[in-house]
């Protein structure tokens, strides 16, 4: 399992539409990245607490090559391309990484 955390930040265009048009923007990009059960995502608000991103998204994938085309597909996702969301940073992760170390090393 991989999880990645993506920084995004919000753009003027994606707040001067409705929450409606938004709701409806997201949904239908995100069915598009989404599109089997090898990928998760939940999104978190930051934009009260930092300005360096407005969003965090929590990807989860089975591999690494799951995660990559989801996020090809985003890319070429009206998210992106409008642009709605710059993508500030990618951070990759292992939960429990030292866990799996210890493990491996003690054996």
């Amino acid at each position: 399992m991989v999880t990645v955390f993506v920084l995004l930040k919000t753009t003027v265009s994606w707040l001067r539409l409705s929450r409606d048009d938004r709701n409806a923007i997201a949904d239908k990009a995100l069915s598009s990245v989404l599109v089997n059960t090898d990928v998760t995502l939940r999104m978190f608000d930051a934009e009260a607490f930092t300005t360096r991103c407005t969003d965090v998204a929590m990807f989860q994938a089975k591999d690494i090559q799951s995660f990559y085309f989801a996020i090809e597909r985003l890319r070429d996702s009206v998210l992106i391309t409008e642009p709605y969301f710059e993508m500030i940073e990618i951070i990759p992760t292992i939960e429990d990484g030292f866990k799996l170390f210890e493990e491996q090393a003690n054996s």
